[in-house]
């Protein structure tokens, strides 16, 4: 098969871990099927962009520096996005490349709300055009055989997924406008990029939502708590249950809780695994080595590259029905814990 080239336009010049993880080089890593390209950088100026070319692409003299993400939508030599701006700039956007005919991986979390994801999914597929959030751990090797396993049925059904995604930030020696505690950026535990409520998610979705016992059937039950840090009123610490019931319209017969929680003030715990009816005694433990060149990321760009180019609007590994189950999950969990976005951050309201 022919080496497929997928053409990058970068959107926002602060997140570069998975930019740098794109550009390396696809025959160091073992690839063979699909290499990345950034032809054009979009900042806030074009010496932000250039500066951005000059540290992080080599100073590659065919990249193109834009002083408004405008004017990365319309380059001709761009066919896929890189959204990297805060989460609540993810819906302007996404939908604004979306419209402009281009492929678009946005970071996670997607969006703000589920009906802003629902959005961009209707003008993606109106456009004919691949959409994803970038959801990279699900991607990677690891993921990828933890989901056989559990698959396999060799543990059995599972019952119970512990996951939780915790980290000391010193909260209280951050600026109000940090994006961490900014409610007006979605900053908070549940929804913030660092702290990101996606990380327990997502073993839920792979181990329940995905099991073949649960067809696909979404939760039955979701129950939350939040602490809201005084300082700004945004979540602090965040915990929910999310239930899969059996269901004979569905033909589930998945019977399984995931219990979750996400602190941005406190390091998160060593987890264990034990034999039933005897806590504390570790039943299985097996040591996996995975080693690649590059940070990880590169996989969900791997994806994005060989979707466009099968001409697949959705990866099968994270498709539209999985970000949609994770933000309607976190709408039910800040629709309990009262966290309310201020007036006018989420653009589109179910």
């Amino acid at each position: 098969m022919a080496l497929f080239t997928l053409r990058w336009g970068i959107i926002s010049t602060a997140h570069v871990f998975s930019l740098i993880s794109m550009l390396t080089s696809v025959f160091r890593r073992g690839t063979n099927d699909v290499v990345h390209k950034v032809t054009a950088v979009g900042s806030r100026s074009v010496e932000k962009a250039q500066k951005f070319i000059d540290e992080h692409v080599n100073g590659d003299k065919t990249v193109k520096a834009y002083g408004t993400y405008d004017g990365v939508y319309a380059d001709k030599n761009v066919d896929a996005i890189y959204i990297g701006t805060p989460h609540t700039y993810h819906y302007t956007n996404a939908l604004d490349a979306l419209k402009a005919k281009k492929h678009v991986l946005c970071e996670k979390p997607v969006t703000c709300n589920a009906a802003e994801l629902r959005s961009l999914i209707v003008t993606a597929k109106e456009n004919g055009v691949f959409f994803m959030e970038a959801l990279w751990t699900r991607f990677q090797p690891l993921a990828k055989e933890v989901k056989e396993l559990i698959d396999s049925g060799s543990l059995g059904l599972p019952v119970v997924v512990h996951a939780d995604f915790s980290v000391d930030f010193g909260i209280d020696k951050l600026p109000l406008t940090h994006r961490m505690l900014d409610p007006k950026l979605g900053g908070g535990a549940i929804l913030d990029l660092h702290t990101v409520g996606q990380y327990p998610l997502i073993w839920t979705i792979l181990a329940l939502y995905e099991h073949p016992a649960n067809k696909r059937t979404k939760p039955s039950n979701v129950t939350a708590t939040m602490y809201k840090t005084p300082i700004t009123g945004v979540d602090c610490n965040t915990s929910y249950i999310v239930t899969f019931s059996p269901n004979p319209s569905t033909g589930s017969t998945l019977a399984a809780q995931a219990v979750l929680s996400c602190s941005m003030n406190v390091a998160a715990p060593n987890p264990g695994y034990f034999k039933e009816g005897q806590p504390g005694e570790i039943a299985r433990e097996n040591t996996r080595t995975f080693e690649y060149v590059g940070t990880g990321w590169h996989f969900q760009a791997d994806e994005v590259a060989r979707c466009v180019r099968d001409g697949k609007l959705e990866s099968e590994l994270w498709s539209h029905d999985k970000s949609i189950l994770e933000m309607e999950v976190f709408d039910e969990v800040r629709r309990q814990g009262g966290y309310k976005f201020p007036d006018g951050i989420e653009k589109v309201l179910s």
